[in-house]
């Protein structure tokens, strides 16, 4: 049998749909909803079976995913439809389409009630606030948690105090969808809240408050973030890096250069390897030019001899980077962090063939700062031969900081 992950890869809605309807496994079903709520479906009726699921399943939490990804699909709307016999408007003025769902919030089923939730989340009209924070307290958790989540989508700084109420929810879910809108929705009521989250007993819910805390832009959460690095939960200390990446990115101009003074001091006083590997995974997999460059920058500061090498690595690479600011922070940093790895990563980008122009000359200059007799040699030599008058420019201002040619 086809594993589900090569379902969604290949993108087979028809197998799946198949899965979602027939499959005895409650985990399968479930996991097929979550994929069709992301799949390009190219024509294919994903829809239509996904509202039978989220009304007949068996299993509540296959019916909750099957909500979520009609929700995803902007489509959640039809299963409000279905569920009340009345239709429900898809434009129009936000407020007059939010006031239509908001009936539905107290309904009897409470599939009903995560639709309408999921609904008003994603119109985000704040004329919907006082009616979610009201369904807080719903009975089902399952409600609770995407009452919670839409308030967070609606963004409205009414709805701290009471997501802060449930940070105490006996639902790992519920806390988790609280910690999450009070980071998207911000202020120092928040930030305080999500401070008091950070030694939950559940890793998901400290994983989504230390991630939280990079949207706020202050110094407050470094040290709790730091304290996190020693976390037993891998994903805990990765969330930890990645906020503390966020939080140069959202730091006001003139707070940034103290912000970052004091992160590197702070940082370079531990001898975190998580630190390392979760920049250097962010340099690798992550998809924000803001989070990259901050991320290369930081790199080059806080690396310690025993993590020097791989570093050194993943910023070589970035030398080619599209993103120019990315790749002259990273050239910085390697810079920064020097040593005999540097210099021998610099000359191998030299000597690429298929490394560009930009990426070559930003090994010349950078070999001017750490190099030694072997890059003197080289940058001697690539000067008669190189064809590249910006390569041979780079190289002859390096060389000048070795000591000139021989």
């Amino acid at each position: 049998m086809t594993s589900l992950f090569e379902l969604e890869k290949t993108e087979d809605v028809t197998q799946l749909t198949s899965l979602l309807r027939d499959s005895s496994s409650d985990a399968v079903r479930r996991r097929a909803a979550e994929i069709l709520g992301e799949v390009d479906a190219d024509g294919e009726p994903v829809v239509d079976p996904l509202v039978s699921a989220a009304q007949q399943d068996d299993s509540d939490d296959v019916r909750a995913a099957a909500i979520d990804a009609l929700d995803q699909r902007h489509a959640v709307e039809e299963l409000v439809a279905a569920l009340t016999g009345e239709e429900v408007p898809t434009d129009g003025a936000e407020w007059a389409r939010a006031e239509a769902l908001v009936e539905s919030l107290s309904a009897e089923r409470p599939e009903l009630r995560m639709a309408s939730a999921n609904a008003l989340g994603r119109i985000g009209n704040k004329a919907a606030t006082k009616a979610l924070v009201g369904q807080l307290g719903d009975p089902d958790q399952r409600v609770r948690a995407r009452v919670a989540r839409a308030l967070g989508r609606v963004g409205d700084p009414r709805a701290v105090s009471a997501l802060r109420e449930q940070l105490d929810d006996a639902s790992v879910e519920v806390r988790r969808e609280a910690a999450d809108s009070l980071g998207r929705i911000g202020g120092e009521e928040a930030l305080t809240a999500l401070l008091g989250l950070l030694d939950d007993d559940s890793g998901t819910v400290r994983r989504i408050a230390a991630n939280s805390l990079g949207n706020f832009g202050s110094a407050k959460p470094l040290d709790p973030l730091i304290a996190l690095l020693d976390d037993d939960d891998e994903a805990v200390r990765r969330a930890a890096v990645f906020s503390l990446i966020e939080i140069l990115s959202n730091a006001p101009g003139q707070q940034s250069h103290q912000l970052r003074e004091t992160m590197v001091e702070k940082l370079s006083a531990t001898d975190h390897r998580s630190v390392v590997d979760s920049l250097v995974d962010i340099l690798e997999q992550g998809t924000q030019s803001h989070q990259r460059r901050n991320a290369a920058w930081l790199l080059g500061r806080v690396t310690g001899e025993s993590d020097r090498e791989r570093a050194i690595e993943a910023l070589a690479s970035l030398l080619d980077d599209d993103d120019g600011m990315t790749a002259q922070f990273a050239a910085t940093s390697v810079a920064n962090v020097g040593g005999e790895a540097a210099e021998d990563a610099l000359l191998d980008v030299l000597d690429d063939p298929e490394a560009s122009s930009d990426a070559r000359a930003k090994a010349a200059f950078t070999l001017g700062k750490v190099g030694g007799e072997r890059a003197r040699d080289r940058l001697d030599s690539l000067i008669d031969r190189t064809d590249d008058e910006d390569v041979r420019k780079r190289a002859f201002s390096a060389l000048s900081k070795l000591g000139g040619r021989r």
